[in-house]
């Protein structure tokens, strides 16, 4: 198994680059329901709902274009490329929505934001 940099990766919202991204995580959960019977020793549970998420740090920067379409309460296409985007690289792909764009800044550091994106549907991996 190949070892990968942070550094490599990419985050996209359709085809345009989120800019100055410090850091991003990918969160995928599934609800679970009790499936147990009487007679049985252990319990079973059956995946119900999936969700997931795209959340991150970044660098503010008001012209970069990737950080325009940040809008919240918008429709994003997110394109998450973990390992880069070259021929063969695996990528996840999905529907979402900008739940939170939040920017902080202090004296002594830079102007940075927050951000998450929450899963609408299907999260697809594929490979470029």
């Amino acid at each position: 198994m190949a070892n990968h940099l942070g550094r490599e990766g990419v985050v996209k919202l359709s085809s345009t680059t989120i800019g100055e991204l410090r850091n991003y995580s990918l969160a995928q959960s599934s609800d679970v329901v009790e499936h147990s019977t009487i007679g049985d020793t252990f319990r079973t549970r059956k995946a119900t709902m999936r969700s997931w998420s795209v959340s991150g740090d970044l660098y503010w920067d008001e012209t970069d274009a990737g950080q325009l379409t940040l809008t919240v309460g918008s429709s994003v296409t997110v394109n998450l490329y973990p390992e880069g985007a070259d021929s063969t690289d695996t990528y996840y792909s999905g529907g979402g929505i900008v739940t939170k764009f939040d920017i902080s800044a202090a004296f002594d550091g830079m102007v940075e934001g927050s951000i998450t994106i929450e899963g609408n549907g299907t999260l697809s991996v594929l490979t470029v």
